[in-house]
């Protein structure tokens, strides 16, 4: 059962990536990100060493495509703020999975949250801009 709710939400997602707006894969990415943060977390509060690796390398990959997907030409100063950003990030979850370190997996999770309200909150008509710092 557990595996057909897996390759279930797998088809769901690859579904909607295939028909989502750019706007809309960077919220899916961010959405991922934190969840795979929140997965980390709670690995590490129970000791259960091979998930903490699993969901931290996922959330690494997430932000890393985060930080690859900046427009550092059309963003400017937003673009390279963003990419300083995600560079701590990468380096707290390192010491997150090296030390077993939730504080620093809440760490990334705000500033996680706090850039996908900005995200959030950009007005629908500009949602065709491609990367995520055209439209910022």
């Amino acid at each position: 059962m557990r595996k057909s709710l897996q390759s279930y939400r797998k088809v769901s997602v690859e579904s909607e990536i295939s028909v989502a707006s750019p706007h809309r894969i960077i919220q899916m990415m961010f959405e991922g990100a934190l969840q795979r943060l929140a997965q980390s977390r709670y690995a590490i509060e129970n000791n259960d060493v091979a998930n903490k690796g699993i969901y931290i390398g996922k959330a690494i990959g997430i932000i890393t495509g985060l930080n690859n997907s900046l427009n550092m030409e059309a963003g400017g100063e937003i673009s390279t703020n963003l990419s300083d950003l995600y560079d701590f990030m990468l380096r707290r979850i390192s010491e997150a999975n090296l030390n077993n370190d939730v504080q620093a997996i809440d760490d990334v999770s705000e500033i996680l949250k706090t850039i996908k309200e900005g995200w959030d909150a950009i007005p629908p008509e500009q949602h065709h801009m491609a990367s995520h710092t055209e439209a910022v």
